[in-house]
């Protein structure tokens, strides 16, 4: 019996559901959410409903709500699998084509005879920093060499290597 009187107050504000949940971004899914917004209202009310007219629009809000919440999650794992779909050895974003492999070998080619110009000390202080991740400290302490022989080697190849990206950049 309850639910035939909440089924009336249903069926009165239908038309203004449909209006609320197309203002609130349902779009073309405004229809399908009414459908649901009443199967879970029939399914979770065991008790007299003070407001019905409120108790449905509160229930169409929160249906909103799900809705935004389980879009955002299904974008959050689209984005995560395509990333790791990405990292995928036969990804065809892995496959930088011709082009760009052979531009890839250039600039490579460029910065390898660049780096080839500094000093052996300075490129073995910027090896040991960068690609084994040694602390200045250590390589100081390992090469007997001061804190500020290291830094001034590490800024002569940071400082090429930022020429050489504003040169590359430009291109």
């Amino acid at each position: 019996m309850q639910h035939q009187g909440l089924q009336r107050i249903f069926e009165e504000h239908r038309e203004q559901l449909l209006r609320y949940l197309r203002a609130h971004g349902a779009g073309d899914a405004a229809e399908d959410l009414v459908q649901e917004l009443w199967l879970k209202v029939i399914a979770t009310v065991s008790g007299p409903i003070a407001n019905p007219r409120n108790y449905l629009f509160r229930s169409a809000t929160n249906l909103m709500i799900d809705r935004r919440r389980s879009d955002a999650q299904a974008q959050r794992r689209e984005v995560e699998w395509s990333g790791l779909a990405d990292r995928l050895p036969t990804s065809a974003a892995n496959d930088p084509g011709p082009e760009r492999e052979l531009d890839g070998r250039r600039k490579l080619s460029l910065v390898e005879t660049e780096l080839a110009k500094l000093p052996p000390r300075a490129l073995s202080i910027f090896r040991q920093h960068r690609i084994e991740g040694r602390t200045q400290r250590e390589i100081s302490s390992a090469m007997a060499l001061s804190a500020s022989t290291i830094e001034s080697d590490l800024r002569m190849v940071y400082r090429l290597l930022d020429e050489l990206r504003e040169k590359l950049d430009e291109e």
